[in-house]
């Protein structure tokens, strides 16, 4: 059955993400990364038990918390055409977010693995704008 023609829209949209743009931002990640690095520098920095102990704490969620951002991003916002365009993707996201999780700062009170962290999360960031500009 057809519809009549008054029915029938007359502009046809799409969307690459879930919401309007905007929503979506890797920057959320990275100040939660920027976190971590900061702490992990602090807690080197300090010797007493206790602050050392909250700065572990504090670190595990702020890794949660990028792990989250990371994983939004990787579910709601790239799209399948953005991983033809950019076949990395996946692995950028599944090593990002190892690198949030058991095996990397969730762990590790090295800076240098902050560091490599927010490597990571640039990397993604930059596919991240290039599609914003398509």
């Amino acid at each position: 059955m057809r519809l009549p023609n008054f029915l029938t829209p007359r502009t046809v949209v799409s969307a690459h993400c879930d919401l309007p743009c905007g929503v979506y931002d890797p920057a959320q990640a990275r100040i939660e990364a920027e976190s971590i690095k900061a702490i992990q520098e602090k807690y080197q920095a300090n010797q007493d038990p206790v602050y050392r102990t909250r700065a572990l704490i504090i670190k595990e969620q702020r890794s949660e918390l990028v792990k989250h951002h990371l994983w939004v991003l990787w579910t709601d916002y790239f799209k399948p055409p953005h991983f033809e365009k950019y076949p990395q993707l996946h692995q950028l996201f599944n090593e990002a977010t190892k690198l949030a999780g058991g095996a990397g700062t969730k762990e590790s009170v090295d800076p240098a693995d902050g560091d490599k962290l927010l490597a990571k999360i640039d990397e993604i960031a930059k596919i991240f704008w290039e599609t914003k500009q398509a």
